[in-house]
């Protein structure tokens, strides 16, 4: 196998088999329904990212066997669909997946392999940029020393598809020199942690203990741990978070202690459907887990069982729950959220909402953005602004504009928001389309070449970012049908003009701020519509000549 736990070979999923771990490495070759349903139900499979993908693999092998001659007998494979969604019922992601490769089942059978592999792949970025965005809040949380680090269950590369949620961070952490000791709860009954996650971490090179799960508490009390990190099978909308059982005494102890409490799963794992905890259903497993083990009896015969293998953790005792979008749930409020705002996508659907009313984001227009770290969080395309919500939004790195996590694609703006990130020390960035400032950019602005506007004279100048409180040079670009060319154009004048405001016109395509925070570079878009609208009103153009001129407006 390679770094993926999931490999797609000629019509079958091929796997790990993680039952035989640590002393086994076998591979599994699914290539019917019900090996895939089964290995799902025995943890040959397991990790809720994993079985998501493993079954949206099983309704690709179910369209493969209900196709004749390119026509797909929908009935039979929405039937297998209902059979793998329903294998295992607490974590999320096995349904989610599953319907999302179903809505490709009227283009056929091409369509949904094509959309389980996109899946699969994306799998990959989601994880690594949420184990990222949490290895950036635990140094934050636990700075200027060598962390000892307590984890829960596996959360690895066996767990998802590639990289890993909570030992994913660990992974970003070990990398920057920032681990002293992962500490591992062997995770009873099954001994996911002592199997799997100490094989990861060896794997990995990164120093651990093993611990059986009922020291944890002790470890913590004793000054021996800086940080718990677990991942997640369902969050939901209140924050409560389903995790492998064990979980809830965890937090407990952390809170008790604490010690911030860090869940690190991807957006697909939150439910927007369930309010609470309460509504989870927490499934039970078999009395033989815990009455032996390794074929010999640990207790008499005929012993009663109670073997949940899941709890549910209050949101209220969870630090911060760390998606793909940063920092999407925080008890804690500010203090554990990513730079800047700490819910991002919430924030930027709240503005965009405000905007929208007020006329300055019509239709699908304009665009927000929030960068976290080496990423930047961003409005989706295609989008009313005034419908917006927190899952409508795409995460795109900063340094070539890439998607690395959400399922639309990112606004067709975005080279000009990150071209504002790479050449300042912007937080945050306001793409929009109020009228007056849109009004003049047209009127001053040239085709085919970068001109100013000095706005002189006027008490707003104060509110827009410059240098002077009295004078603003603002540069107007070309609206070239090329939108990345706008952001070429952007960064090249950033780049040679260190000192130019946080804000600019594009000609006829509105206005662009930034600022420290999304609320600053808001209100300088704010200040700057306004102004705009006085110079429309009391203003003069005491220019309109050659286009490499400066235009200026000043009172009258």
């Amino acid at each position: 196998m390679d770094d993926s736990s999931l490999i797609w070979d000629d019509g079958a999923l091929v796997t790990i088999d993680q039952r035989g771990l640590p002393h086994e490495v076998r591979e599994l070759r699914l290539g019917t329904v019900d090996a895939v349903i089964d290995a799902i139900r025995v943890l040959a499979i397991r990790g809720a990212p994993a079985i998501g993908i493993a079954g949206a693999f099983g309704v690709v092998i179910a369209t493969a066997a209900h196709t004749v001659d390119g026509v797909v007998d929908e009935d039979r494979v929405q039937a297998d669909a209902d059979r793998i969604a329903a294998a295992r019922p607490t974590a999320v992601n096995l349904a989610w997946a599953v319907q999302r490769v179903r809505t490709k089942l009227a283009e056929g059978a091409d369509a949904v392999l094509a959309e389980t592999l996109d899946m699969l792949a994306e799998d990959g970025r989601v994880n690594r940029a949420a184990a990222t965005h949490a290895a950036d809040l635990v140094q934050r949380l636990c700075p200027d020393r060598p962390l000892r680090v307590l984890t829960h269950c596996n959360t690895g590369r066996l767990a998802t598809s590639a990289f890993g949620t909570a030992i994913g961070a660990l992974r970003v952490l070990s990398e920057r020199g920032a681990i002293e000791n992962v500490l591992v709860d062997e995770t009873r009954p099954l001994l996911q942690g002592a199997r799997l996650t100490t094989w990861e971490l060896a794997e990995a090179g990164i120093p651990h203990r093993l611990t059986i799960d009922s020291a944890a508490a002790w470890a913590m009390a004793t000054g021996q741990v800086d940080c718990v990190l677990v991942g997640a099978d369902r969050v939901t909308v209140n924050g409560d978070v389903a995790n492998k059982i064990g979980t809830y005494a965890l937090a407990l102890a952390a809170r008790h202690h604490g010690i911030p409490f860090i869940v690190v799963a991807p957006e697909s794992t939150r439910d927007p459907n369930m309010a609470t905890g309460r509504d989870i259903v927490v499934e039970e497993r078999a009395a033989a887990e815990v009455i032996g083990f390794g074929g010999v009896a640990t207790a008499p015969d005929g012993t009663e069982v109670f073997n949940p293998a899941f709890d549910v953790t209050p949101g209220d005792l969870v630090t911060a729950v760390v998606t793909e979008l940063g920092v999407v749930h925080s008890a804690a409020g500010d203090s554990a959220s990513t730079p800047g705002d700490p819910r991002p996508g919430k924030v930027i659907a709240d503005i965009a909402r405000g905007l929208y009313q007020r006329g300055w984001m019509p239709g699908t227009a304009g665009n927000i953005s929030v960068r976290t770290g080496e990423t930047a969080v961003i409005t989706g395309s295609g989008l009313s602004k005034g419908e917006l919500t927190e899952h409508d939004m795409v995460t795109v790195l900063v340094a070539d504009s890439t998607p690395t996590a959400g399922s639309r694609k990112p606004s067709a703006e975005t080279t000009i928001h990150t071209a504002a990130y790479r050449t300042t020390s912007a937080q945050a960035v306001v793409h929009i389309h109020p009228p007056f400032a849109t009004a003049l950019a047209t009127r001053v602005g040239a085709s085919d070449a970068v001109t100013t506007l000095r706005i002189t004279d006027y008490e707003l100048i104060k509110g827009l970012g410059g240098t002077e409180p009295a004078v603003i040079d603002i540069p107007v670009f070309p609206n070239w049908a090329d939108v990345p060319r706008i952001g070429a154009d952007i960064e090249r004048y950033l780049a040679e003009h260190p000192a130019a405001p946080p804000i600019l016109f594009i000609t006829g395509h509105g206005i662009t701020a930034w600022g420290d925070n999304i609320s600053q570079a808001r209100d300088r878009a704010e200040c700057l519509e306004a102004l705009c609208e006085l110079v429309s009103r009391t203003g003069r153009l005491n220019a309109f000549g050659a286009r490499d001129e400066t235009l200026e407006i000043g009172l009258i």
